[in-house]
């Protein structure tokens, strides 16, 4: 058994990403973020859907479409349609943002 919580490091100069579970048609990972945002003009596109959860902490995904941001806070979700082109606009530099992302 392992803990969602567990082996973060204290120091976390980047964001963390982690395979919990990985098959041929899915894969869920954790993701910490402390303050982390994707880099200016870049986006997500990816090839899979992606269903996100924040577990716990709180954070902003802009989504280029329409140009919209969706605050999210620990027990929020969203799903997040393959090639939806989106970006992690702010996450809480005070405390760590650890989300739960399932990608199929």
């Amino acid at each position: 058994m392992e803990n969602l919580f567990a082996a973060i490091p204290a120091s976390l100069p980047e964001e963390l990403f982690e395979d919990i579970v990985k098959t041929d048609s899915m894969r869920i990972e954790r993701i910490v973020s402390r303050g982390h945002t994707t880099p200016k003009n870049e986006w997500y596109d990816q090839e899979e859907s992606e269903w996100v959860l924040v577990v716990k902490g709180s954070a902003r995904i802009l989504f280029e479409d329409g140009m919209y941001e969706v605050s999210m806070e620990a027990g929020d979700h969203i799903n997040i349609p393959a090639h939806q082109r989106h970006r992690v606009s702010w996450t809480d530099p005070s405390q760590d943002t650890v989300w739960l992302a399932v990608f199929y």
